[in-house]
Formats: structure tokens, sequence, C-alpha cells
């Protein structure tokens, strides 16, 4: 059993090795047990990784956790594989469930610790149906915030970058409001290839990758359940299930059939809209292809600054200053150091209480789920 401290990694290498090594586990109630991996730059050594398993006498159902969408997002998600593991795994049933878990969907973003690919794509922008929807034409209110959102030049100090986004988002909230600015930057664009939320040209080899697996489960099992790890927006100490906007049953409901107390869904007034969503695209398939099998998919969105109005503008200036120095770099040391601690506070805070807080609400969060949606095995199997 890993301590708290344990369960978060130092580095991406650190914690594919674990993912590899956590194989023997699974295999004990699992012997059929594989690990399977999808190496996308040989000269880095960079792999999404997979455990799969079929069930020990019926596919009925399969369990599905993903990481790592967003690369530096995947030291809480690899956490959250761990605790899994420690914790939930022996709550399954193996007759009649198989496992799919998903080390670093976005291994590149991980080491180098971006949200994006080395493409510089957000991936949970690049889940289409069809290229022709990563539409440079999409979202045109976002070139009106391109120079805003993605400055050209090199970071000088901080004390003067601050002056100049205080400044620039002033105005912004003057003519666009705070809402329509934070709805335009987050639904995702296809023009500006170095800017934020950039959904990509073309779909990703990772994103390929992934939607090979989600067909394969869905060929292959009569229910599906995934959970997907994500961090950096919603309240800091209370991690919230985020719903896709195809799921049928309202969040209220499903609060009170998992008995967890923050649930919202992907629509502007909850959460925030966007295309080429992971989970969504998920939705989508079962819909066109599968329509008679169950699903339920969901995030677990373990927010970090706050969700009050000063911290979302936090965030944002965090983001804008990343991207910022990623592409044209930043004359002060000390400036970079500011920011590249900043951006790994937005995505992996290291104060003891909130991954505390973070743990216990994933397993009340897993319990929850997997109870309600019958994914829990006989007492047999629990001991």
């Amino acid at each position: 059993m890993n301590t708290i401290t344990d369960l978060f990694p130092s580095s991406y290498e650190a914690s594919r090795a674990r993912f590899r090594q956590d194989l023997a586990r699974v295999q004990i109630r699992w012997p059929d047990a594989r690990l399977a991996s999808h190496c996308l730059d040989e000269n880095e050594s960079l792999t999404i990784d997979w455990v799969y398993t079929g069930a020990l006498e019926n596919n009925e159902k399969i369990f599905i956790l993903t990481t790592g969408e967003h690369g530096i997002e995947c030291y809480l998600g690899s956490a959250m594989l761990a605790r899994f593991i420690d914790a939930h795994l022996l709550g399954l049933d193996p007759d009649n469930t198989g496992l799919l878990l998903v080390h670093a969907i976005n291994p590149w973003g991980m080491k180098h610790r971006r949200r994006t690919n080395a493409n510089n794509v957000d991936l949970n922008r690049n889940f289409v149906s069809g290229e022709e929807l990563l539409d440079p034409a999409f979202n045109p209110q976002y070139t009106d915030l391109d120079g805003f959102l993605n400055p050209q030049q090199p970071i000088r100090s901080l004390p003067v970058s601050n002056l100049i986004f205080a400044t620039r988002l002033s105005r912004y909230l003057l003519t666009t409001g705070h809402q329509s600015l934070r709805a335009t930057a987050l639904l995702g664009q296809y023009s500006y290839p170095k800017g934020l939320h950039y959904g990509g040209d073309s779909v990703q080899e990772e994103t390929g990758v992934i939607k090979e697996l989600y067909q394969f489960a869905f060929q292959n099992f009569e229910q599906i359940l995934q959970l997907d790890m994500h961090t950096g927006y919603g309240p800091r100490y209370q991690m919230s299930l985020v719903n896709s906007y195809l799921e049928e049953r309202n969040p209220r409901q499903l609060s009170q059939r998992f008995n967890y107390p923050l649930v919202v869904a992907t629509t502007p007034d909850d959460f925030y809209a966007m295309r080429g969503d992971m989970i969504d695209h998920v939705y989508a398939v079962q819909r066109e292809k599968f329509p008679h099998k169950r699903l339920y998919a969901t995030s677990f969105e373990f927010g970090t600054y706050g969700d009050s109005a000063l911290a979302l503008i936090r965030s944002l200036r965090t983001m804008i200053f990343e991207n910022q120095a990623h592409w044209f770099g930043a004359s002060n040391p000390k400036a970079q150091r500011r920011i590249r601690h900043d951006f790994q506070e937005l995505f992996g805070p290291r104060e003891k209480k909130w991954r505390e807080k973070a743990i216990s609400d994933a397993d009340r969060a897993f319990r929850g789920i997997l109870k309600a949606e019958g994914f829990l095995a006989p007492a047999k199997f629990r001991e």
C-alpha cells in the first residue's frame, strides 16, 4: 500500500516504471492481464502504456481508467491509478469484469510538464468524429482574444507582464464580459498553432490510439464504465465529477445515485463547453455505433486554485504566461522559475492537505460509482 507521499511520482519515467510493475498485482486476480505500449518517440522513450484483461468467464463489463490526456495532470492521474490498484481493484468481480488501465495518454506532456502534446495540441480538443471538425473557422471570437491570450514576445519581467495582463484583461472584461471571455478561451480553436487550447489540424497519434481502445471495448463488452483523471478547475478542496453534456441523467440524480456531493456537466452553466472532448467522443461513438451497449463515462476534476472569480483570473494568467514562456522564453531566470512553479501548482499542488483531500474524494467517488453501476464483486472476492 502506497503512502500519500508515495502515490505522487517524481517523474514520467518513475510513474511509468511503477505502472508496469503493478501489472503483477493485477495478474493475481486476472492471470491473463497483459501490458501493451505504443511508442510515440523512440529518442525520448515516450510510450502510452495500458494494462488490459478480459473477464475470467464472461465479458459482461469493462472498467476503464484513463490518465494524462493533459500531460502534466498525469502526476495526479498516476497517483489515482496507484490508489485504485491499492484500494479498489479487489472490489471488482473478475468473473464478469475486464480492465483497461491507461497510463499517460500524453507522455510527452507528462515528461515535459506541459498540458499539450509535442505539437502544442490540447488533446481534449482533438477528439472529433471527423477531421472536417478541426475547422479553422470554428470559434471566430477567439481571433479577437488572440493578442491577449497569446502574447508574441519574451517575458521580460513578471511585474511588467502582470501589469500588461491586468490592463488587457480589464479592457476585455469591459467589452465582452467575464463569462464570454472565459467561454471563448476554453471552447477550443483550430487557427493558432501556438495558442492556448489549440485542437490541431489533424487527429493526433495519441488520439488515434485511444479511439482504437474505445472501439475495442465497445465491440467486446456489454457495459462500459470509464473514469478519466483531470486537474485544474473547480473548488480547491472538492473534486468534481464532470459529465458529458450527452449523459442523459442529470447531475442531481447522479449525485444522489453515487452519494457524491458535486456532479456537474460540460455545459456553460455548470462547467464550460468545448469541442473535441474525449468523454463526449465516447458517448458519440456509443450513440452512433453501439446504442444497445450501456455506458457511463465521467471525469474526476480536482480543483487547484479554486473557483472564485479571482482564482479563475489567476488560472488564466498562469496559462498565458506558461505558454508565452514556452514559445518565446523569459529573459529573467527567476521569472522562468516562478512561471514553472505556478503552472505546476495549477495542475498538481504539492500541499499535503490538498493531496489528502484529493485521495479522500477519489475514494468516495470510486466506491459510489462502482456500487451504483453494478461493478462491485460479491463479498467472496472482496476479502
